[in-house]
């Protein structure tokens, strides 16, 4: 993706379901679930660079000996960070005291982070600062073993502030007011609730103090707490926690906005936000490794039964399709065939941006993760061609010379890597008073793989704020003098800002929009943007479910292709030789490649929570006063 929207975040959950000596010997370590999720998390480093987090839960300890070890770090590689933290605290213990190397029982009670329960986290900051307290697994901290609470997640909610109000009509007093302590919080609150009413229930039945704690942990209830925390959650989300005596559970929002998959065997449970990452570091089989449903919990007790529950009454399925277009890894067969799809559905608008002349067309891509789309637009002009050489042959039948027809075959795509990332300096840019200078540099290009009477077509995943196609992309392209560039996106017209993970907050960083407005300008009906803010401005006191999104008037008077002319226009710089054209996937083509995630919110503002219609509106409020803040 030529434009920074970074990434989502990720989650890995392993829940050893035998002893550490089964692992230690059928694997040779007592290690085997560290060792595990450090590749679950690695396998999932695509979702987020900012920081990385672990936590560990030791089932069974006595009294006065640690059962919760958690490390977490935001440095430029975190997660070598903190499992090199983690090695080295073990090597230390086993360095002090050789008699740990044989006797796992000792290595459990004495080595931090070695335990049954392992939660990882991979985060991208939407927002906020990126310090060390805004990494997760967060840590809820209590004497009691059961009101200890360890969560961490992907999400985001729309409703930050009703839920901090929640929090303190409940009584509470927030450290911070943001999702993730709200969330954290709002799950303690009710966790401390059932916990005193078990005890209470136990020691009437005449137990002591002592006997009331296993009994506690074999009958406290996850499914109903979470039903009580999660009530007025608005957003998407895959939440995972872990309970102090060894329960854990993964939560997923009702609508399905957020991914989660998990395994499960008779040696561990797996959960985690990307199948290919449970599929490639257990050597399952695809069909082993289960979806889980929207609004649905996996609880995994202590004593390692599963359960799924159904916490949350589901929503029409909305799964987040840039999932599938960008966010998740394309090693997973579904998602690389889906991207495929998208290429192979945009080749007849590029055919047609080209006149039909492939032959003085090279087509290439933007590296890197647009090339699994690439492929599947050069095998349709593969079709696509040896369809005219079928004709080409058979409409000259038996008077084809042999010149001719290795002309026809000869006839193919021209295919050339014309963009080159400069990974490197791409982690380099950072502030926005130095960034343009620098952008311009982050492609390089091929020379002399384009002539001065061709067309490129260049395939991006998408065309969210522009800015580093016009910097970048199209000068270094121009350097090569094709007649026309055909930028195509695999991904629909941005038009609308999300608010479930995504770092598109903002109404006027999305090209899309701008492009509007400059339309309106043209047309001299600009004032309908003041008709807009009055129209959200009067929706401001009501209750989400009642909200409207106007921001689709902005849109509405438009055609997709006025709008992406005025892209292209908009993305063009002044000196720039070559033509300009810009194609976007059809919303239609979209649904039929990916049917099975059909969230498209950014695309069609159809949000799929009653808060989405709010934050969208804020959003265009903030444009409109020009505020540069956030609308969630």
């Amino acid at each position: 993706m030529s434009d920074a929207i970074k990434h989502e975040c990720g989650i890995a959950m392993i829940r050893l379901l035998k002893p550490l000596e089964y692992y230690k010997e059928k694997y040779g370590s007592a290690f085997y679930g560290i060792n595990k999720m450090y590749l679950m998390m690695e396998k999932q480093h695509n979702r987020g660079q900012d920081g990385a987090g672990f936590a560990s839960i030791k089932l069974n300890m006595k009294p006065g000996e640690r059962y919760i070890s958690r490390v977490r770090s935001n440095k430029s590689q975190p997660i070598q960070d903190i499992f090199a933290q983690i090695n080295e605290r073990i090597n230390t213990e086993l360095t002090a005291n050789s008699n740990l190397h044989t006797n796992v029982s000792e290595q459990k009670r004495d080595i931090p982070y070695l335990g049954e329960v392992y939660l990882g986290h991979v985060r991208y900051g939407t927002f906020g600062k990126n310090s060390i307290e805004s990494v997760h697994p967060f840590l809820r901290q209590n004497n009691w073993m059961h009101r200890n609470l360890i969560v961490a997640g992907n999400f985001n909610m729309t409703n930050v502030n009703e839920l901090f109000d929640n929090l303190i009509q409940l009584g509470q007093h927030p450290k911070d007011k943001t999702d993730t302590i709200t969330v954290m919080e709002k799950i303690g609150h009710f966790l401390d609730d059932a916990v005193a009413k078990l005890y209470k229930e136990i020691k009437h039945e005449g137990y002591s103090k002592h006997e009331a704690s296993p009994l506690i942990a074999a009958r406290l209830n996850l499914a109903k707490i979470l039903r009580k925390a999660a009530k007025n959650w608005d957003g998407g989300y895959a939440m995972a926690g872990m309970i102090g005596h060894g329960d854990a559970f993964v939560l997923r929002d009702p609508a399905g906005i957020r991914p989660a998959y998990f395994y499960k065997d008779d040696e561990v449970v797996v959960v985690a936000s990307e199948r290919p990452a449970i599929q490639t570091v257990f050597n399952v089989e695809f069909n082993d490794i289960k979806e889980l449903d929207p609004g649905k919990a996996i609880i995994i007790k202590k004593d390692g039964s599963l359960k799924l529950k159904e916490i949350l009454k589901p929503l029409p399925r909305k799964a987040c399709s840039f999932e599938r277009i960008y966010f998740s890894r394309g090693s997973d067969v579904e998602i690389y065939k889906e991207r495929k799809n998208l290429g192979r559905l945009l080749f007849p608008e590029i055919l047609k941006a080209i006149s039909s002349d492939i032959q003085n067309t090279v087509f290439s891509y933007i590296p890197n993760t647009a090339e699994t789309c690439f492929f599947g637009m050069v095998k349709e002009a593969q079709d696509y061609l040896n369809r005219k050489k079928e004709e080409l042959i058979l409409g000259e039948g038996s008077n084809i010379t042999k010149e001719r027809l290795h002309e026809i075959l000869d006839i193919r795509p021209r295919i050339e890597k014309v963009a080159i990332k400069d990974a490197k300096l791409r982690t380099f840019i950072t502030e926005d008073s130095s960034r343009d200078d620098l952008v311009a540099h982050v492609y390089d290009v091929t020379y002399g793989s384009v002539k001065e009477s061709d067309n490129l077509v260049i395939i991006d995943d998408s065309i969210v704020r522009g800015t580093t196609l016009k910097k970048s992309i199209l000068k270094m392209m121009d350097r090569l003098h094709p007649k026309t560039i055909v930028v195509v996106s695999s991904a629909p017209q941005i038009r609308f800002p999300d608010c479930y993970g995504i770092d598109m907050a903002r109404l006027e960083d999305l090209v899309a929009f701008r492009a509007a407005l400059a339309l309106h300008k043209d047309n001299n009906t600009y004032d309908v943007i003041d008709e807009i803010y009055k129209k959200c401005k009067s929706q401001s006191n009501l209750e989400d479910s009642r909200i409207i999104n106007f921001v689709n008037e902005v849109y509405n008077p438009f055609t997709d292709q006025q709008l992406s002319d005025k892209i292209a226009e908009l993305l063009s710089p002044e000196d720039l030789k070559a033509a300009v054209k810009v194609i976007f996937q059809p919303v239609k083509n979209l649904h039929i490649a990916c049917p099975k995630n059909l969230g498209d919110w950014y695309f069609t503002g159809d949000y799929p929570t009653p808060g989405g219609n709010r934050v969208v509106n804020r959003a265009f409020m903030n444009f409109y006063e020009g505020k540069k803040e956030r609308a969630y």
